[in-house]
């Protein structure tokens, strides 16, 4: 199976791939949060035989909705709807941290203080932490 991760943003959509065995997710791109959305990752999907798409689950440390929650479950609903393939949500607390950390994204910066996005970094995070849990309990 090949898997679709999606880091959903207001502005920015973090996108990562698998691996053809489902096993791990790698970073793909970045592209803006515009109304062409949904044609631009049904495409991907039909270009990449993606078979499921797993959107990062936005909740506040307490465990509730933050304010971009709603508008992902929502944005899941109508990718599932209109590109045909399941639809999955793995939490995605700290993952744009911790993709911030990550030593390949500081090199990418050409000034010490730039600010890198790392919306695909942190795609690549929560579908290998979803792929993780689905194979391994």
């Amino acid at each position: 199976m090949r898997y679709l991760g999606v880091d959903y943003g207001s502005k920015r959509i973090g996108l990562a791939l698998s691996d053809e065995a489902g096993m791990m997710g790698f970073p793909h791109s970045i592209i803006q949060n515009t109304p062409r959305l949904l044609d631009e990752i049904c495409t991907l999907i039909a270009h990449e035989n993606i078979t499921a798409v797993v959107v990062g689950e936005s909740r506040t440390l307490a465990g509730g909705d933050n304010p971009i929650a709603k508008a992902a479950r929502a944005f899941g609903e109508l990718l599932a709807e209109r590109a045909g393939v399941p639809v999955f949500y793995e939490s995605e607390v700290f993952t744009s941290e911790e993709a911030r950390q990550a030593p390949m994204k500081e090199e990418k910066s050409r000034a010490p203080k730039a600010r890198v996005p790392v919306d695909d970094s942190a795609a690549a995070l929560i579908l290998t932490s979803y792929l993780s849990r689905i194979h391994h309990g």
